[in-house]
């Protein structure tokens, strides 16, 4: 990637995203920087992806690629059939386009950060 004359460094931060998509319980931010697009997830106690993300979009379950990095609190991704898997602080997973459900466990927010799939993550 080459970067604009005069800039060779770029700072970005998540308190000032380039766009914000606000679910119930939910909430993800959007920054494009350097080409890329990232996106940081922020899910309360009680969120469901099938319940408040996917509902609006007719969907019952996720179909979007995702490389994320957990930082704070728990999420499940769940496979049809399969056992549910628990993503952890510090987990860095990666899920792919196979229809899967998520939600949040226990009382504290969940938080990650996406470096795959941001861009299309509850639009489609």
């Amino acid at each position: 990637m080459t970067l604009p004359e005069n800039m060779d460094l770029i700072l970005r931060r998540f308190e000032e995203p380039d766009e914000v998509r606000e679910f119930p319980y939910g909430r993800f931010e959007i920054i494009t920087i350097a080409g890329m697009t990232i996106g940081k997830a922020t899910y309360e106690p009680g969120w469901k992806w099938s319940e408040h993300a996917g509902k609006a979009l007719g969907k019952s379950f996720c179909e979007v690629e995702h490389l994320c990095l957990a930082l704070s609190g728990q999420v499940t991704v769940a496979f049809e059939g399969e056992p549910v898997q628990v993503m952890t602080p510090g987990t860095i997973f990666y899920v792919s386009t196979k229809p899967h459900d998520s939600w949040v466990v226990g009382d504290e927010p969940y938080v990650s950060i996406h470096f795959l799939g941001a861009s299309d993550y509850t639009t489609r």
